[in-house]
């Protein structure tokens, strides 16, 4: 007989049936959107492909990827400004190194920083316990270093996680992930020590990396997609709260010709205005944590 394995970090619980309540404002909706700012080592390691690799140095796949740091980046600064819309930005901490006005550009639009590995090149879930414990703390340190205060989120590189790593997170000091896409609100993990580390929904449906790289949709699509979902979840938001968020990287919506289409969808949905919460995944992590206990499951 085959035992199936579990992963033990959280139970079934259907969405009707849970405590209901509301976010800041007294909305049903609150819309995130996560600005993915990676780098990725040259001749080595992983990374997304526009095209089949032809073997290393991936000159290709490395200069399409390096487009968004160098234009791709501040072309979405400057729609997100126009569309007066914050961003949770999830950067690789060697950006500090290579490009540090990056990341100060996005800092002097109070924007949120969350920590997501060193580098895209590698992927924590490969790693030994002590090595993956001691590439969180580097990335804690650095990011507490450059923004004053250490993060309160992370997402892995490749959304990768080892068997213990949302009990080295939650050791670490960190109160939420995204790398656990399985629900619309909120959930609380277990962790070894007794604690509980937060998921916040993050998209794998709205994220540019499946569905245009993986899937081949078009920007109009992908823009599509999102105002469908807002829409959708808008309704569906006045009987229980739900989580929206929005997954982009520089490097995939940051060229012209699906920029067009992504601030067709970012001003669709500033226009709902007070209507909904237009926030950081940050932000929402605290409002759940301020809650009352039991009413998160």
């Amino acid at each position: 007989m085959t035992l199936r394995q579990t992963h033990g970090r959280y139970d079934y619980s259907a969405l009707p049936a849970r405590p209901t309540y509301r976010w800041p404002g007294d909305r049903g909706l609150a819309v995130y959107f996560a600005l993915n700012l990676e780098t990725f080592s040259f001749g080595e390691g992983l990374g997304a492909k526009l095209a089949p690799a032809q073997g290393e140095p991936d000159v290709l796949n490395y200069a399409w990827r390096d487009y968004g740091n160098r234009v791709g980046a501040w072309r979405l600064r400057d729609a997100f400004d126009e569309a007066r819309l914050p961003l949770s930005v999830l950067i690789n901490t060697w950006l500090y190194d290579e490009a540090p006005d990056l990341i100060a550009a996005f800092r002097a639009r109070g924007d949120e920083i969350v920590a997501h590995g060193r580098s895209n090149s590698e992927r924590q879930g490969a790693m030994a316990e002590a090595a993956e414990a001691e590439m969180i703390a580097e990335v804690t340190r650095r990011i507490a270093a450059e923004e004053g205060r250490p993060p309160s989120g992370w997402l892995g590189p490749w959304i990768s996680q080892s068997p213990v790593t949302p009990d080295l997170l939650a050791e670490a000091g960190y109160s939420y992930g995204l790398d656990w896409a399985m629900d619309e609100q909120p959930v609380f993990k277990r962790t070894r020590g007794g604690g509980r580390l937060l998921a916040v929904p993050y998209p794998q449906e709205l994220n540019d990396i499946p569905m245009i790289v993986a899937r081949q949709a078009s920007g109009v699509e992908f823009a599509d997609a999102i105002i469908d979902a807002f829409d959708e979840m808008r309704e569906l938001s006045r009987k229980a709260p739900l989580v929206m968020g929005v997954a982009l990287h520089a490097y995939i919506v940051g060229y012209p010709h699906r920029l067009r289409h992504l601030k067709r969808a970012l001003r669709h949905i500033a226009a709902a205005g007070d209507e909904i919460w237009l926030t950081t995944s940050g932000a929402i992590a605290a409002h759940c944590l301020s809650l009352p206990e039991g009413t998160l499951v």
